[in-house]
């Protein structure tokens, strides 16, 4: 039964995912933690960190993770199963109309409509890494109280650093994680 679970859950990821890996952090989220429960907040955030440092697609890192976490290798391949397949047979059949009909001026027009959706999802997941990361919990439930002013602290002036002097963003993230560590050891130290 979870098995089966998780594989619906992914296929709906991924037939609803439009706009990459990151615009499928929600959707996983509203699967796997708020619709079914099979992981708590914190887990998800953990998944979806490990998810982004390692090589690869977020989205099937995810799949792989949850299915991993959740059911072992049989979850493994159902996940990413269920991650990719929408993905490939809704590429495979847009690409054949695209390629017979790219000629036709509203093929366009449908084109450029939908980048401000791609957008906002993207977005979306943005803001929810965000409130990961912050909170520790997702944007309906955040509360001021419940701030953590050292990932409050890198962010900020991880982004300020990232704006003014153009350094790159793999420079950003290693120092952002080497600082967070050390903070967190001499908080730890000192307690």
């Amino acid at each position: 039964m979870l098995l089966m679970k998780l594989f619906f859950a992914f296929i709906q990821v991924g037939m609803f995912s439009v706009g990459g890996g990151y615009a499928a952090i929600p959707l996983i989220q509203e699967q796997i933690v708020n619709i079914h429960g099979l992981m708590t907040m914190e887990e998800f955030s953990d998944l979806i960190t490990v998810a982004e440092m390692t090589p690869g697609p977020v989205s099937i890192n995810s799949a792989t993770f949850v299915g991993m976490r959740l059911a072992g290798i049989p979850g493994v391949l159902l996940c990413s199963i269920g991650c990719i397949i929408p993905s490939f047979c809704i590429c495979l059949t847009l690409a054949y109309f695209y390629y017979k009909y790219r000629t036709v001026g509203g093929v366009q027009t449908v084109l450029g409509a939908l980048r401000p959706a791609v957008v906002a999802l993207i977005g979306s997941a943005g803001a929810s890494i965000l409130m990961l990361g912050l909170f520790q919990t997702d944007i309906r439930h955040i509360a001021l109280g419940d701030i953590r002013l050292v990932e409050l602290s890198i962010f900020v002036i991880s982004l300020f650093i990232l704006r003014k002097f153009k350094v790159s963003a793999v420079s950003i993230i290693l120092g952002s994680g080497v600082a967070g560590t050390l903070i967190y050891a001499l908080m730890g130290a000192i307690s």
